[in-house]
């Protein structure tokens, strides 16, 4: 019978290896494995995921880390969701909240009960604004913010969050838990990756220091460069750049502006690109993500610097990217987690996330000694599943747009699309309705937010949302919209909850 892996090598720090090295520490021991993380000081790191979704709360629970210890170590802070600005067309702007609008009613969703007031010319003008119904979504525009509590039906029971925070400090945070728990560093360049010549797998890689370091089970983290999924191993890479055409990003924090600390990120679409606001407690980060096809480096670096809340902290830094996956992300005894497996722009911060499922399902589908062809095989079709959802979701951005000030939008307007997409698109428009595709990231909440806040039309509402009369769908809309408002009244100020609880020295 096969044996279990017995050492576990993992291919570069940042984000991705030390999200790894912790995660797969607390769940496997220290008897099980030994682990062993290799990563370079001299070698930099990408640092530019700032933003998170939900479920890194998940994460975080799962290595026993206290949230305000965290955010203080971190410097970060909340976030109720995303604000998009011009994507739809200039000068609009709308709200994707985490949570849910209002509460489904008599088995039908809260969505067409909405669609069904919005759509009638007398109740429009009190029920026109769908952000009304969301907690997360009138919190964030009042800059308020707090975890939720036990409170009955309240809103308040189920507030939805995440947070901002510099990946940087995230990275060193659980790297001191993670050699708390037992994980061997060693600080090095790999400059050679040996394989076995009968299996093909990788036995060791060698450093810049002479030193070689064995092991059963690779993890490649090590960035774009894809060293040992890639550049060893051979994965051909998917390219994505017919759908998702921007392939440049450049970087730059700047001083925090002046006023209140938003509990949200902000993505306001440019002419051939998109630029993102990330508020810390002590900076904001800020990027711009664009095609060179359509704007060159020096003008979207001076779009950016143009666009800031205060003063430059530092030289604006660009990145060089294609978006897609590899063929296979795990591929004989090597699993890529993180940029090394692919990329999908931080539009709807699923960089971190991509990491988070790809540890998960190494975890749920851990190997022993034989590295089962069946184990990699359903590894390699879920989060190929995964990534391709997401690349749905990210498309819609793009193409549902009324844009037409440039060339870079008339592309994104008029391109094809996948058929999973168009199909959702054309369900939408028919009757309103949204779903969630099994168990893929954004649920029909995340769907609905967008495909109406880009300015998409429904031609009729569920028909089942008729199951209650007007009147009593109206009266209970405007219970919903009440306790949204209370709720907010309740909460406190985003800054001051930060002040409170978990200040940055």
């Amino acid at each position: 019978m096969a044996e279990r892996v017995r050492s576990i090598v993992i291919a570069g720090g940042g984000t991705a290896g030390w999200m790894t090295a912790a995660a797969l520490a607390r769940v496997l021991g220290r008897d099980y494995a030994t682990i062993t993380l290799v990563e370079s000081d001299a070698i930099g790191t990408v640092g530019v995921g700032e933003a998170t979704i939900p479920q890194i709360g998940t994460f975080n629970r799962l290595l026993g880390i206290d949230e305000n210890d965290f955010l203080r170590r971190t410097k970060g802070s909340f976030k109720l969701g995303i604000e998009f600005v011009d994507w739809g067309g200039l000068g609009r702007r709308y709200f994707h909240p985490f949570g849910k609008y209002g509460i489904d009613m008599e088995g039908v969703s809260f969505h067409a009960y909405w669609q069904r007031l919005a759509g009638d010319p007398q109740f429009a003008p009190e029920f026109g604004d769908v952000d009304t119904f969301s907690l997360m979504a009138s919190a964030a525009r009042a800059n308020r913010f707090m975890p939720p509590i036990d409170a009955g039906n309240s809103p308040l029971s189920s507030i939805a969050y995440a947070y901002h925070f510099d990946a940087g400090l995230y990275a060193l945070y659980l790297r001191e838990i993670a050699e708390a728990m037992g994980v061997n560093r060693v600080e090095g360049r790999i400059v050679d990756v040996e394989r076995n010549g009968e299996s093909g797998h990788i036995d060791a890689v060698a450093l810049d220091s002479g030193q070689r370091i064995e092991g059963e089970l690779f993890v490649d983290c090590s960035g774009f460069i894809g060293l040992l999924i890639g550049k060893t191993l051979g994965v051909p890479y998917i390219d994505w750049s017919a759908h998702l055409p921007c392939n440049r990003a450049v970087a730059v924090p700047c001083a925090s502006a002046p006023g209140p600390l938003t509990p949200y990120t902000r993505s306001t679409a440019h002419r051939a690109g998109w630029q993102w606001r990330i508020p810390l407690q002590h900076r904001t980060g800020n990027g711009m993500v664009y095609c060179s096809d359509y704007i060159s480096d020096d003008e979207a670096a001076a779009t950016l610097l143009a666009n800031l809340d205060g003063e430059a902290l530092a030289d604006p830094r660009f990145l060089r990217f294609t978006t897609g996956h590899r063929q296979r992300f795990w591929e004989a005894n090597c699993v890529s987690i993180g940029l090394s497996s692919g990329f999908m722009e931080p539009l709807e911060s699923t960089s971190i996330w991509m990491i988070q499922t790809g540890i998960a399902r190494l975890l749920s589908n851990f190997p022993d000694s034989s590295f089962a062809e069946a184990d990699r095989a359903r590894y390699n079709r879920l989060m190929i599943e995964e990534s391709e959802l997401i690349r749905d979701f990210l498309i819609l951005h793009y193409h549902l747009t009324d844009r037409t000030d440039s060339p870079f939008w008339d592309y994104c307007r008029t391109m094809e699309i996948p058929e999973r997409l168009a199909e959702k698109m054309r369900v939408f428009a028919t009757s309103g309705r949204c779903f969630r595709e099994h168990e893929e990231l954004f649920n029909d909440t995340s769907w609905f937010a967008v495909m109406v806040g880009q300015g998409m039309r429904w031609a009729r509402h569920d028909p089942v949302a008729e199951l209650l009369s007007l009147a009593e769908t109206r009266d209970r809309l405007a219970h919903i919209a009440g306790a949204v408002r209370a709720s907010v009244d309740y909460m406190p100020d985003h800054a001051d909850y930060i002040r409170q609880n978990c200040a940055a020295a």
